[in-house]
């Protein structure tokens, strides 16, 4: 009867000790400011700084079967995480190549004031890395508990596509002169793979309904362009009809701009999909306000805020209106209209996907897509800009931003003061 006492004894002093300790843990752990500031703004140069690299380290020029080294510097790093933080508004991430391992650091925003910081030593060992040293705020983990946590994440990953292409497909990562090093075996499907592992197959089904939706859609209008005032609430009501069924709203609006903008590239989904290059294509085009090319800034710019967030889809069509400077139609301010109100309306296609779909099926307007930029300055060359706007960012450049934002403010779909419920 003793011996049962103090093991209740015991137990009733290891309940308390631990009673105590949550306080005192979540009190170590929670902070209240960021340790890692928000990602910077993504600028033109990034977008070419990006291309160039994907450029450089093209696997399609690799013969198949051989092994290819790539070299990721800070530099690209830093792009990288940039990004990825931009698509996460209450989170920002960073990491630090450094001689021996890699220093990674992370916020999370909580409710209220707190914040959520993490930091740990990514340290190479031909795989994937280990993890040690992690601190959560000021509390610090053993690396035996680091450990199991990053074992049971990758036990959830292993049996994804995106896992079983990487272990086929990757042979080593490890860091040399201050630089990232991936050793890849390049296959002769792998690009396949690779583009359909970022697109399932549910995405891929999904992809589909909205192709041969707007092939139906191409057959009855006949060859004259089709306005995206007329193509939109037809695919948005179909969008609204598989929401209300129970497809996930979100997604449904992002496959359909997908289709809308491959097919305003001229290239179509075959590009990005393998699979859908076997799929009937429709001979379409599309118009706004009696121009071509308004609808191609317009709906690449909403796909890419869509599926990449607005930041991004606002850098490449500045990127390509200053490349058109160089050796394309110039610059053109009313084309980065038409990028800014394509980008917002991605935003709100995820942000408040049920509202734009019950907004666009009932019918749409082009000046409510658009508003009259027709007064914009268009086709400046290099030269022409430089004289009268210096550079992006300049004061006179922003002031032409600032235009174009409170046109779109102006306009009762597109308007920030407004967005859809």
């Amino acid at each position: 009867m003793r011996s049962r006492t103090v093991v209740f004894r015991c137990l009733g002093w290891l309940l308390l000790a631990l009673l105590l300790a949550l306080p005192l843990g979540a009190a170590l752990m929670l902070q209240t400011a960021a340790s890692v500031p928000p990602p910077a703004a993504i600028s033109p140069a990034d977008v070419e700084r990006a291309r160039l690299f994907l450029r450089r380290n093209d696997p399609r020029q690799t013969p198949p079967g051989e092994l290819r080294t790539v070299r990721v510097g800070q530099a690209e790093l830093s792009l990288l995480m940039n990004y990825l933080s931009s698509r996460y508004p209450r989170a920002a991430a960073r990491l630090q190549l450094r001689p021996d391992d890699v220093r990674a650091e992370a916020s999370l925003a909580l409710a209220g004031p707190f914040w959520l910081n993490a930091s740990a030593r990514l340290v190479p060992n031909g795989g994937l890395p280990h993890l040690q040293d992690l601190r959560l705020g000021r509390l610090p983990v053993p690396d035996f508990m680091a450990s199991w946590a990053r074992e049971r994440l990758l036990e959830r990953w292993t049996d994804t596509e995106e896992a079983r292409l990487a272990r086929q497909l990757v042979k080593h990562v490890g860091l040399d002169g201050g630089q990232l090093t991936l050793v890849y075996e390049w296959q002769p499907d792998g690009y396949r793979r690779l583009l359909d592992s970022l697109l399932p197959m549910p995405e891929q089904a999904r992809l589909r309904v909205y192709a041969d939706r707007l092939l139906q859609l191409a057959g009855a209008h006949g060859g004259a362009p089709m306005s995206l005032s007329a193509a939109l609430p037809p695919l948005f009501a179909l969008a609204l009809e598989r929401s209300a069924a129970g497809e996930d709203a979100a997604a449904e609006n992002r496959a359909l701009l997908l289709v809308l903008a491959a097919q305003a590239s001229g290239r179509g989904l075959g590009a990005l999909l393998p699979a859908a290059r076997d799929w009937p294509r429709p001979a379409l085009e599309f118009s706004l306000h009696g121009r071509p090319d308004f609808p191609m800034h317009w709906l690449i710019s909403a796909a890419l805020a869509a599926h990449a967030g607005g930041p991004l889809a606002d850098a490449v069509g500045i990127y390509k209106e200053i490349a058109d400077t160089r050796d394309g139609s110039g610059f053109s301010f009313n084309d980065i209209a038409a990028d800014r109100a394509g980008s917002r309306l991605g935003q709100m296609a995820v942000s408040a996907p049920r509202g734009l779909q019950q907004r666009l099926a009932a019918g749409v307007a082009e000046l409510e897509l658009l508003p009259d930029v027709s007064d914009l300055p268009e086709f400046l060359s290099a030269a022409e800009f430089r004289q009268r706007y210096g550079a992006v960012g300049s004061p006179a450049y922003r002031a032409m931003q600032q235009d174009i934002e409170a046109r779109l403010d102006a306009n009762p779909l597109l308007s920030r003061a407004h967005l859809l419920p």
